[in-house]
């Protein structure tokens, strides 16, 4: 393997290393934070359900019995949240030895160093791997893009790997449901428009 190889490579093992350690800080925060925010925003819509005739209206009853469900589905995994500090914590410490790594074979002129650079690239990978936690709660997926994109610092990996907006940063599944949104949105209003105006639709 020549340097410009091992360099992608330790590139693209930061970018599993760093997105999964996001991911599992993500699930954390998730299982730590939402059940309490359901439960906050539950109280007070009932509170202004008292005096705001509207906020009793069926759906929004239904809609807080959903969130509910979501609040019992996080809290399943509430005994798990340590073990996804913990792996977070460790895989934030892997994708940094990877950031000297790349930097040490960047800067390195004897190529002879090539093989102890390329085993210690094994080490860390087998370490990760040892270290994750493979199932994650819903929607982490879409909090880890966030935190690794917009709140990290991955110039050493976008340098190998350049990073596009919509392939890359923002998720395929979220942007299909913003899509379908914005496509149900538009057919209500043009809905609206048609029964306002008394144009019969095509």
């Amino acid at each position: 393997m020549n340097k410009s190889d091992l360099l992608k490579s330790i590139a693209e093992k930061g970018y599993d290393i760093g997105f999964g350690a996001k991911k599992h800080f993500a699930t954390y925060d998730i299982i730590e934070k939402t059940p309490g925010l359901i439960s906050f925003i539950s109280m007070a819509v009932g509170v202004y359900a008292l005096v705001i005739k509207s906020l009793s209206a069926e759906w929004i009853s239904a809609t807080f019995i959903v969130l509910g469900i979501v609040g019992l589905y996080i809290n399943l995994n509430d005994h798990k949240k340590a073990d996804y500090e913990k792996a977070g914590a460790a895989l934030t410490k892997y994708f940094n030895e990877l950031k000297a790594l790349y930097i040490a074979v960047k800067g390195s002129q004897d190529d002879t160093k090539l093989p102890d650079y390329q085993h210690q690239l094994t080490e860390i990978e087998n370490k990760f791997y040892s270290d994750a936690i493979t199932k994650q709660i819903m929607f982490s997926n879409w909090y880890a893009h966030y935190k690794f994109f917009w709140e990290h610092q991955i110039d050493w990996i976008d340098e190998q790997l350049h990073f596009k907006l919509f392939r890359d940063k923002i998720p395929l599944s979220l942007s299909l449901i913003v899509f379908a949104i914005f496509i149900g949105l538009a057919y209500s209003i043009f809905d609206i428009a048609t029964l306002i105006c008394g144009v019969p639709k095509p």
